[in-house]
């Protein structure tokens, strides 16, 4: 019963600590204003750490809530949409690069980010309706793979400090 509590109390601050970290990234200033859609994805470096230490169903759950919450709160219908498809693609990636574990934690990361902007291209290409907005997609590789070396890094960081859950 101890450890469902704990797990629940640290599943609860995961979400929290995403949120908050979504919500700086959602006031910060576009990194290139003339090429929209680009972020760091602050809030992966919560759901790497709980992939890495309290395993994928966790790490999916944390995602999919903040993902949620985060269109509820900060964004639209379509907002949802393509950040589904991205977290949804991203993870599904991260997880399957962590079990063959030829891969550091900010190999992972990298991955996931393009993973990320491939699913909402992919997304944004079904409801537009256009096959065009996929060559938005080297840009995108770029931006994502940069972010993705970012959060890789802190979450590294934050998986070596941060105590085991017991």
């Amino acid at each position: 019963m101890k450890k469902q509590i704990r797990t629940l109390t640290t599943l609860a601050i995961a979400v929290s600590v995403a949120m908050i970290l979504s919500y700086i990234e959602f006031l910060l200033p576009p990194v290139f204003s003339a090429v929209p859609g680009i972020k760091l994805g602050l809030a992966n470096v919560v759901v790497i750490f709980l992939l890495y230490r309290l395993g994928p169903l966790h790490a999916m759950g944390v995602s999919f809530v903040r993902v949620c919450l985060s269109a509820l709160l900060f964004g639209t219908a379509l907002t949802f949409a393509y950040s589904l498809a991205g977290a949804v693609l991203s993870f599904v990636t991260m997880l399957l690069l962590k079990k063959c574990r030829l891969f550091s934690t900010v190999g992972v990361s990298i991955a996931g980010g393009v993973m990320h902007n491939l699913g909402q291209i992919l997304m944004a290409a079904v409801l537009l309706s256009t096959r065009e907005i996929l060559y938005y997609m080297a840009v995108l590789a770029v931006t994502g793979t940069l972010a993705g070396v970012f959060v890789g890094l802190l979450s590294a960081l934050v998986i070596k400090r941060v105590p085991e859950i017991k």
